[in-house]
């Protein structure tokens, strides 16, 4: 019996932390210097239902130097356009921070 309560646990315990939202549009716009990246999800509540709210996530291509110096290689980190000035390695981790603020997953 105490076995199969410590089995109920962990999968109640991983049931609630799963991120679960779906993926509403991804594309890439724009060109060298003015490349970006842009995911918006749709969050799900803690029931598992699609929520009506949205995370918009975006993310720049990351350049140094000025005028014909500049060079644009790489991305920056990706970010949650509520919160811009937080940035997140994946757009998953975005995602899940901003359903997360939203009070849903």
């Amino acid at each position: 019996m105490k076995k199969l309560f410590t089995v109920f646990a962990i999968i109640i315990a991983a049931t609630m932390s799963a991120n679960a939202y779906q993926v509403m549009s991804s594309k890439e716009i724009g060109k060298d210097d003015a490349k970006n990246q842009n995911v918006v999800v749709k969050c799900t509540t803690e029931l598992g239902k699609i929520s009506n709210q949205t995370c918009s996530l975006r993310r720049y291509v990351k350049c140094s130097g000025t005028g014909t110096k500049k060079t644009c290689n790489g991305w920056q980190g990706w970010r949650d356009l509520r919160n811009p000035e937080k940035q997140y390695s994946d757009w998953k981790t975005a995602a899940n921070a901003c359903c997360r603020a939203m009070g849903l997953r």
